[in-house]
């Protein structure tokens, strides 16, 4: 079978499900875990970070590469550069991740909620920690500032300049008229 096409596009924000080496609960030890997020901030230069959660044998997040930035280099940044430092910190030549990611892209603001309610709830639905903000290896944490929601899936607001006695009146079948 041959590797995993990935269906992508610049300016597209991604769900993004990776997994740790035979399944294995690797990230659920606390010097590892911290080695994956400091990478995954590190190399935030390359994409926005919107959610992540760091599981102890996988790994959800949302993010937008750069225009320049491809998801494929973006994800091998974020395990390339935690299985090198991990190796070098732990002195251990184990594999750190399952090859590969599954991605699914993020159409519009409510799949972007959804999607961002799974991870942040993960740890809760795993019965890992009772709260959602007690899981320590996510952006529910509070610990980590994430980027905000992406532009293009933020809804379109009024802006002053279109309502009042002087505004256009709001046509009901338009986009703008019931938010």
């Amino acid at each position: 079978m041959g590797r995993l096409t990935h269906r992508t596009k610049p300016g597209w924000t991604y769900f993004v499900t990776t997994k740790a080496a035979q399944n294995i609960s690797v990230f659920q030890v606390k010097e590892v875990a911290d080695i994956v997020i400091a990478k995954m901030l590190e190399y935030r230069s390359n994409y926005l970070l919107h959610d992540f959660v760091l599981m102890p044998n996988h790994l959800l997040l949302i993010l937008t590469p750069n225009d320049s930035v491809t998801l494929e280099k973006c994800m091998q940044l974020i395990k390339g550069g935690s299985s090198h430092q991990i190796h070098k910190v732990r002195g251990s030549k184990n594999e750190i991740w399952q090859s590969g990611f599954h991605e699914s892209r993020v159409i519009d603001l409510v799949d972007y909620k959804k999607k961002a309610d799974y991870i942040r709830f993960n740890p809760v639905a795993a019965n890992l920690v009772q709260r959602l903000e007690l899981w320590p290896f996510s952006s529910a944490s509070g610990r980590y500032e994430c980027d905000p929601i992406p532009q293009g899936l933020k809804p379109i607001a009024l802006t002053g300049a279109n309502v009042g006695p002087k505004g256009p009146t709001p046509n009901p079948g338009s986009r703008s008229a019931g938010v």
